[in-house]
């Protein structure tokens, strides 16, 4: 599967890569290429506002990548559908070997094969969705960073004197890699409880009543989740706000190191760097 790789590593063993060596990126994934199209969908957001609308990020990301997104949702839920539906045909297939069991041999080939079957739906389903929702959770980071810097170029003098260099580099480098998270499990809101709803079912004929207890955990876990999640969302506002504080000092410090040094600041410096990464 690794065999594309073989001609680069031929010419790295020849000599040092270069960088017209690398491979380039698709178009589809280029910066260029999804900086135009996401500010392309600002603008169209921008013009709202002059009807009184309000811009939204949001709807701008979803009119790129929201089809090709909710195909990816088909795909996972078709996934953990058959998750369901292996054991029971496992459970099925073991009932046969039990003794006077009334399965045929018949049916219990047709259930070994709907075993062999979800196996292979497994394979094929789970690694496209997880490659299709990583690759758009880049496509997503890639966008909004090629945004930033273009309106960092253009940023005024009252703008630049209310943004920090700090502030830009935290959004470029920390903000927007939760976009690759929220890629991959941005799915699992719904299909959870699709999945939630047959697996209780199946419980309650199995075990009966039994079965809401473990359920009713399940249930009691989701507000407590809720607040765990504002909770860590108020503590990662205010951990931003010292790490855009620390980014500026820190390239303060290093633009200015030749007086640093002329004038032997180094330890007033490094202390006023200790309490601010303490």
């Amino acid at each position: 599967l690794r065999m594309w790789l073989n001609p680069l590593f031929k010419i790295g063993y020849q000599r040092r890569l270069e960088v017209d060596d690398m491979y380039n990126v698709c178009e589809q994934d280029s910066s260029d290429n999804l900086g135009d199209r996401l500010e392309k969908e600002w603008n169209k957001e921008l013009r709202k506002k002059q009807s009184g609308g309000k811009p939204s990020l949001l709807k701008c990301l979803i009119r790129m990548f929201g089809v090709e997104y909710a195909l990816l949702g088909l795909i996972l839920f078709i996934e953990e559908g058959t998750k369901i539906a292996q054991p029971l045909l496992l459970g099925q297939l073991i009932r046969y070997f039990t003794p006077g069991s009334t399965v045929s041999s018949t049916d219990a080939y047709m259930y070994a094969m709907g075993v062999s079957l979800c196996a292979i739906i497994l394979a094929i389903f789970h690694h496209p969705y997880f490659f299709g929702v990583q690759r758009i959770g880049m496509q997503l980071r890639v966008a909004c960073c090629s945004l930033l810097y273009r309106k960092a170029l253009r940023l005024n003098n009252t703008a630049l004197g209310q943004t920090t260099t700090g502030q830009i580099v935290n959004l470029m480098s920390n903000d927007v890699n939760r976009f690759d998270t929220a890629a991959i499990f941005l799915h699992y809101l719904w299909v959870g409880p699709a999945q939630a709803i047959p697996v209780l079912i199946i419980l309650w004929n199995e075990l009966g009543p039994s079965a809401m207890a473990g359920f009713g955990v399940l249930l009691l876990l989701v507000p407590v989740q809720s607040w765990m999640g504002k909770l860590f969302s108020k503590f990662r506002h205010k951990t931003a706000v010292h790490t855009d504080e620390r980014v500026k000092v820190m390239n303060e410090i290093i633009s200015g190191m030749r007086v640093i040094k002329m004038y032997c600041w180094e330890k007033p410096f490094g202390q006023l760097v200790e309490k601010i990464r303490g």
